[in-house]
């Protein structure tokens, strides 16, 4: 495995866009550093967005895993180009030609998936213990390293995530026309949600019990916006007498079916490419 994840990351480091969109991912992700020094300054209203708590322990767990994982798009990109260079430069053929079978081949772009997300995952989890010690007003051990299941989920939804771009990268052969089947697959899943929220079953749980199975769906429901959780939002909120019900938790049923989606998806790839005369 490790031979078919080296051939795999060499063939992305030698492309130049493939190299650019990764490093600009990273660099990007680093950016989430600088929140800490962005203030606001509106005549009488003042604040600092440090001292908000946003980089609170255990809260940051929360916030920066949603932060981040807003700007998987770029390694989406890398994913699906990662698939659709090897019909355009007819690599995948010639590594048939050299004995690695089709099996190997979809193995080989799932472990590249998995390692992007666990060093997406990594770098993620280093930062935000980093920005906590230095901003944090709680540092308890106890503290610090509860609510870690949001990076768990991360790390989850992304290797779900890059394992659609791969499987629509293998379905379409095209990066712009996988990209865009992507965001087709968005709008579909939305005007089910509508449909099935006010036309089918207006007023009742049933249709979230169904959307929770879609794929898209399910992966962004691993991690929740968090910024209602903020205590200054909690004030606003109270104070206008709206009511904040939100579950903020990562619920293991929802893991399940984003790992579920996983193995759906590649096992997808792999027979669309054992089927796909090449």
């Amino acid at each position: 495995m490790k031979r078919l994840l080296s051939i795999e990351l060499q063939k992305i480091w030698l492309n130049k866009a493939s190299r650019v969109l990764t490093l600009t991912y990273f660099i990007l992700l680093s950016f989430i550093a600088l929140i800490a020094s962005i203030k606001f300054d509106l005549g009488v209203f003042k604040f600092h967005l440090a001292e908000m708590g946003i980089f609170n322990f255990p809260f940051i767990w929360h916030f920066n895993t949603y932060i981040a994982a807003i700007l998987k798009f770029f390694l989406a990109i890398v994913i699906v180009s990662m698939m659709a260079n090897e019909y355009s430069y007819g690599t995948l053929k010639q590594n048939l030609i050299d004995g690695m079978s089709k099996k190997e081949l979809v193995l080989s772009k799932f472990l590249t998936v998995v390692a992007f997300a666990l060093a997406s995952t990594v770098f993620v989890f280093v930062m935000s213990l980093i920005l906590g010690l230095c901003f944090s007003s709680y540092t308890e051990v106890s503290i610090i390293f509860s609510d870690l299941e949001y990076v768990l989920a991360f790390f989850v939804k992304l290797t779900g995530f890059f394992s659609l771009c791969l499987f629509l990268g293998i379905l379409v052969k095209r990066s712009a026309f996988a990209i865009g089947f992507l965001l087709v697959l968005s709008i579909a899943e939305g005007i089910a949600n509508g449909i099935l929220t006010f036309k089918i079953f207006p007023d009742s749980p049933i249709a979230g019990y169904i959307t929770q199975f879609f794929p898209l769906e399910a992966m962004s429901n691993l991690i929740v916006e968090p910024f209602s959780r903020l205590s200054l939002v909690k004030t606003i909120g109270s104070q206008i007498g709206v009511e904040n019900t939100k579950d903020y938790g990562v619920a293991f049923t929802t893991i399940l079916i984003v790992l579920a989606w996983v193995v759906v998806l590649n096992f997808l790839s792999y027979k669309i490419l054992k089927k796909r005369d090449l």
